[in-house]
């Protein structure tokens, strides 16, 4: 029988890439811990969804090429300013583009999808590029409650946190193919998958803003990513309780902990206050029901604010480390020291892509990190 303790267990599949330790990343350059990519595919004024999803394609191949340990896609609806509605289409995109670095999503909201369905995405995924495919999970619906509902059907908003654990049971079955007999589901094959032979499988990870996840990842044994970028107060004792709750699987035998951040490096420091200060009206924008596209700098500088709404800006603005590299370099130092973060995930909310873009490179280099070039993707 299917354990989801068992999410991350290596199948056998020969074309594994990242089958020798699908969970582990290792650390680039001078970097404290494995760096990564958490991806929300921005969309600024004046811009568009092709001109940010094609940002996204260079952010992924200049990740892979400076060895950051994997570029995720988080799920978000009905956000003007985001355009990263399905993880998996764009994960699929980005697989045809790179051949080294993981790719996965950061997360796939389970409540909002039939477990049947994200197996099916998520196989067709790992057959496409082997190994090198994660499948983080969320019990949040990644925007309002209209829209969840929308996406939900009648009846499920109230119910769908609920029943993440089984949701959660269920998908392992799928992605293992192993339902006992008699389960009305023994017969359903999750395709491509396991019924069709050897096939690896993507390891699961838990993602939480709050105790929940924490304890459960830490009970089932499996990897947890922390979304410290919108929720730092909660960030240290979520993780005091997963690694209090820990249990050793056959996926880990001791805690993981990915922690999400926003980050922003440039150039110089005053470009990166005004790219940090135009991302953050846009949360602001979110937080108060007016979402749009991510205003401008210009837009931002000119914005009045309300002492309520100044304060939102100034807390915001005070959890992303950004700056010149070296500032960017030592907030994140920082941040893994005071978290024991196993690994961080940067995530770069600005109007530009081209910043978005040149803010990854700059801590690559801020860090050593390794100039290999990109690989081949034919």
């Amino acid at each position: 029988m299917s354990d989801t303790r068992d999410a991350g267990r290596d199948t056998g599949n020969p074309e594994a890439a990242g089958a020798a330790d699908p969970v582990r990343g290792t650390a680039p350059g001078r970097a404290p811990v494995p760096l990564s990519v958490l991806d929300l595919v921005t969309v600024g004024v004046g811009s568009t969804a092709y001109a940010s999803l094609r940002t996204s394609v260079e952010i992924a191949r200049l990740a892979e090429s400076r060895g950051y340990a994997r570029h995720w896609v988080a799920e978000h609806h009905s956000l003007p300013g985001v355009a990263s509605s399905s993880p998996a289409v764009i994960l699929a995109h980005l697989a045809a583009h790179t051949s080294r670095i993981r790719l996965g999503s950061g997360g796939v909201m389970l409540p909002n999808h039939a477990p049947l369905a994200i197996a099916e995405q998520f196989g067709t995924l790992e057959a496409l590029a082997p190994g090198r495919i994660d499948l983080g999970l969320g019990r949040a619906p990644g925007t309002d409650g209209r829209t969840a509902a929308a996406l939900r059907g009648p009846g499920r908003l109230d119910e769908a946190a609920e029943e993440f654990p089984r949701q959660l049971a269920e998908l392992a079955r799928f992605l293992d193919d192993d339902f006992p007999d008699g389960h009305p589901y023994a017969r359903v094959h999750a395709i491509p998958g396991p019924v069709q032979g050897l096939t690896g499988r993507p390891p699961l990870w838990l993602l939480g803003s709050s105790g929940y996840s924490a304890r459960l990842a830490g009970e089932l044994g499996l990897p947890f990513a922390y979304a410290h970028h919108f929720s730092p107060a909660g960030t240290l004792p979520a993780l005091d309780l997963y690694r209090q709750s820990f249990r050793p699987s056959a996926v880990l035998d001791a805690p993981y902990a990915a922690v999400g951040v926003a980050a922003l490096a440039a150039d110089t420091a005053e470009e990166a206050r005004a790219q940090v200060r135009a991302g953050a009206l846009a949360s602001l924008l979110v937080r108060t029901g007016r979402p749009r596209l991510v205003p401008t700098p210009e837009e931002a500088a000119a914005y009045h604010f309300s002492s309520a709404e100044r304060e939102f800006m100034d807390g915001w603005i005070a959890n992303i480390p950004h700056g010149a590299p070296d500032e960017v370099r030592d907030g994140l130092d920082d941040l893994a020291k005071r978290t024991g973060a196993d690994e961080l995930m940067l995530t770069t909310s600005a109007h530009s892509g081209a910043a978005r873009l040149r803010s990854y490179e700059l801590v690559a280099d801020a860090y050593g990190m390794p100039e290999a070039g990109p690989a081949p993707t034919g």
